[in-house]
């Protein structure tokens, strides 16, 4: 699926975040999307919160998975791992990088990097695993 097709599908299928993402690069070696970070992202401290770099990288991953096997809704987080590796700077936007690492039948696996800003250190990252629905459902 190319960008505009997957921000499309992301709006009807799951609105729930599409508003909080936007998609900046979609191809077959992964996905970057980046997060406009605002109050209601951040946790006492003025830092943005574990849950909401998590969503980050779920939903980059799961963008990074449907370019590679097209719009099947129901592909769904069975496993993610977070390791929260530094603070995000305040007031800076969240950019994430999520590779589809094997692809197989019934699941597939990957990881997510998440920066903060233009910095190059990364502040968390991720290993998720998918289950696949079966490519009959269409959905």
């Amino acid at each position: 699926m190319e960008r505009d097709a997957l921000d499309a599908f992301l709006r009807r299928e799951f609105p729930q975040v599409a508003d909080d993402v936007v998609i900046e690069e979609v191809g077959e070696e992964g996905a970057v999307l980046r997060l406009c970070t605002n109050d209601r992202h951040l946790r006492p401290g003025g830092t943005v919160s574990g849950p909401t770099m998590f969503m980050l990288a779920d939903v980059c991953f799961y963008v990074a998975l449907l370019a590679r096997i097209g719009p099947r809704a129901l592909a769904v987080t069975t496993n993610c791992a977070i390791d929260f590796m530094r603070k995000p700077a305040a007031g800076q936007d969240l950019r994430c990088r999520a590779r589809v690492l094997k692809l197989g039948r019934l699941l597939a696996v990957g990881d997510a990097l998440i920066y903060s800003g233009g910095a190059e250190d990364v502040v968390a990252r991720a290993g998720l695993t998918y289950a696949l629905p079966p490519e009959r459902s269409g959905t």
